[in-house]
């Protein structure tokens, strides 16, 4: 059975968006755990009165990203779960979105898929996927790579997000959860996915399943769009922060060759630094 996660901290008409999305989806065998990490704005009783479907597991507010999907996979696993599908509450998925996930997890069984990103505004493609050059610290994407023709099936990457993530259960049987320690927040998604594919679990981005997002929702554009002293220093050590140094050398350590490091370190600790204030 495939159980989908999605951790919640208020944004409560997001949550109730994405719920009634997955409510239309043409295959209904799975199941759907929200984690509300103590959210303040009447989202329990949102998910009590008007979604009796979806089961929930509480928090105390201080579960962030990592954490409180963690929560909600060992929830999952508690009922046998073959496997699971995290996904964000500010997402709005197709009524074949599922289908699509399973289809290709039926023909790739070992493989972490993730999802083809659209922009809920205007319906185009912003991310589908990217292959990382760990020598100069650049990125392949594939939507400047691949042309429309080409925009459909499977395309293998070197990690992915987890707004729309699914991953079989035996990966976790092997590498266990998400780093909720060293990465409670950012970071935790693209570490799991890439060490996953060096434990030999293909990662690919599923063009058949796309999802739309809300991009200048998330934490590091709003950060960003009121630039000061007190939101450079949240870039930097925050744990929401997008630049967070110690989350990247974690991130830096695990997951890229020692005969890079160097210059990868160096690069991205530039790249953070001033990148705050180019965007």
């Amino acid at each position: 059975m495939l159980y989908i996660v999605i951790p919640v901290f208020n944004r409560r008409a997001y949550t109730r968006a994405c719920l009634l999305s997955l409510r239309e989806q043409t295959r209904a065998d799975f199941r759907i755990i929200v984690v509300d990490d103590g959210s303040t704005d009447g989202t329990d009783v949102m998910l009590t009165n008007e979604f009796p479907e979806v089961e929930v597991v509480t928090g105390d507010g201080k579960l962030f990203w990592t954490a409180g999907v963690n929560a909600g996979i060992r929830r999952a696993l508690t009922h046998e779960a073959s496997r699971l599908l995290t996904l964000n509450n500010d997402v709005l998925v197709p009524p074949d979105f599922v289908e699509n996930m399973l289809l290709w997890a039926d023909r790739r069984p070992d493989a972490l898929l993730g999802a083809l990103e659209l922009d809920a505004a205007t319906g185009q493609p912003i991310y589908g996927g990217e292959r990382v050059n760990w020598r100069n610290n650049t990125s392949q994407y594939l939507l400047a790579e691949l042309p429309e023709t080409r925009r459909h099936g499977l395309h293998p990457v070197t990690y992915l997000p987890g707004r729309g993530l699914l991953i079989p259960l035996r990966v976790i049987q092997e590498i266990g959860l998400f780093d909720e320690q060293r990465l409670p927040h950012y970071l935790a998604d693209y570490d799991y996915t890439s060490v996953a594919r060096q434990h030999g679990f293909p990662v690919f981005c599923n063009y058949d399943a796309p999802l739309s997002t809300y991009p200048d929702e998330s934490g590091q554009q709003q950060t960003r769009r009121h630039r000061s002293f007190r939101g450079y220093y949240q870039h930097l050590f925050g744990i929401r922060g997008g630049g967070n140094l110690r989350n990247f050398t974690h991130f830096a350590l695990r997951n890229c060759p020692p005969r890079y490091m160097p210059y990868y370190l160096l690069n991205g600790y530039a790249r953070r630094l001033v990148g705050y204030f180019l965007h």
